[in-house]
């Protein structure tokens, strides 16, 4: 016996345990990388970093560069040559650019929180597999991720409700996502079923419940859907396209759109435009700035909730 056990681990055999003094075995993916593997994973990363960071750098020194910056360039500026706030100080001056930003920000704003109200109380009843309905409505809800009915009957229906030049119709036809929904409910069926049980021992009815327990427990989840359905709404152009007439309604998405195909200045910016101070490739690349700006504010405050939100409901789902 003890000479099996002097005998060295390699000569002992695979089943036999490691010593304390030797490193145990491990997966290949699990292995310490090399100094190569390091290098090129850095590599690929600033590649990818520059990739990003490189195009959105060219359009903010262009939205801060003068007329004469840009015609020397030829077009988009890549360096610097003075730093001028015309542009912005023009678009926020007032007019159809400010206007488009505050519909924006309202359209954002109440689409969000009733996309949000509607999907954790959906998820919510669905995450009771006790509830009245329960199978035929998740059905019912996946079925409408693989079949819609299409573009011309979601126009004629949102003509038949009257909704045309309004603003509900920008929230409305795009209020709820399935694939939201499905998340949400995966990690509220995650949570503790006796902490529940226990909830309603105490007289708790299923609003306090969802208020006092399940949503302070998935902020996490909750954070990354509002984030989705913000950007969805902030980013959302096809429905003002498609349902809106009157130029004064616009939001800032479709006035950039109108700017960028115009390749020029829309009319009334002030007298920077007339006197030539201001050119309308920077007013265009302000008004991007201007769309971009919100997400990537928010973005980083909502990073840090994606891995346990995201995952965690999904998996769960």
């Amino acid at each position: 016996m003890s000479a099996v056990i002097d005998k060295p681990a390699s000569e002992r055999g695979a089943a036999a345990e490691p010593r304390w003094w030797e490193a145990p075995p491990r997966p290949v993916w699990e292995e310490r990388p090399s100094t190569a593997g390091l290098a090129s994973k850095g590599l690929v990363l600033v590649l990818a970093c520059l990739g990003i960071l490189f195009p959105l750098w060219i359009i903010v020194v262009t939205s801060l560069s003068s007329r004469k910056t840009i015609d020397e360039a030829g077009g988009l500026v890549m360096i610097p040559k003075g730093i001028t706030f015309v542009a912005y100080q023009e678009l926020l001056s007032g007019g159809q650019v400010t206007r488009a930003a505050i519909i924006s920000i309202l359209i954002t704003l109440v689409g969000t929180a009733f996309s949000m109200t509607v999907s954790v109380l959906c998820a919510y009843g669905l995450s009771r597999t006790g509830s009245l309905g329960h199978r035929w409505l998740l059905m019912i809800l996946l079925a409408t991720m693989f079949f819609s009915a299409g573009l011309i009957p979601t126009y004629l229906l949102v003509q038949s409700l009257g909704l045309t030049d309004t603003y509900l119709a920008l929230i409305l036809p795009s209020a709820v996502s399935v694939f939201n929904i499905l998340v949400l409910r995966g990690f509220f069926m995650g949570i503790s079923q006796e902490l529940i049980d226990s909830a309603r021992i105490d007289g708790a009815g299923d609003f306090r419940i969802l208020w006092q327990i399940v949503m302070p427990l998935s902020r996490a989840v909750l954070a990354v859907i509002t984030l989705f359905y913000a950007v969805g709404y902030w980013s959302a152009w096809f429905n003002a396209s498609l349902y809106l007439n009157d130029q004064d309604m616009m939001p800032l998405q479709n006035v950039m759109i109108q700017l960028v195909q115009k390749q020029e200045a829309p009319v009334g910016l002030g007298q920077a435009i007339k006197t030539g101070e201001l050119s309308g490739l920077a007013v265009q690349m302000a008004v991007m700035v201007m769309a971009l700006l919100p997400v990537a504010v928010l973005s980083p405050f909502v990073q840090r909730h994606f891995k346990k939100g995201m995952l965690t409901g999904a998996v769960k789902g």
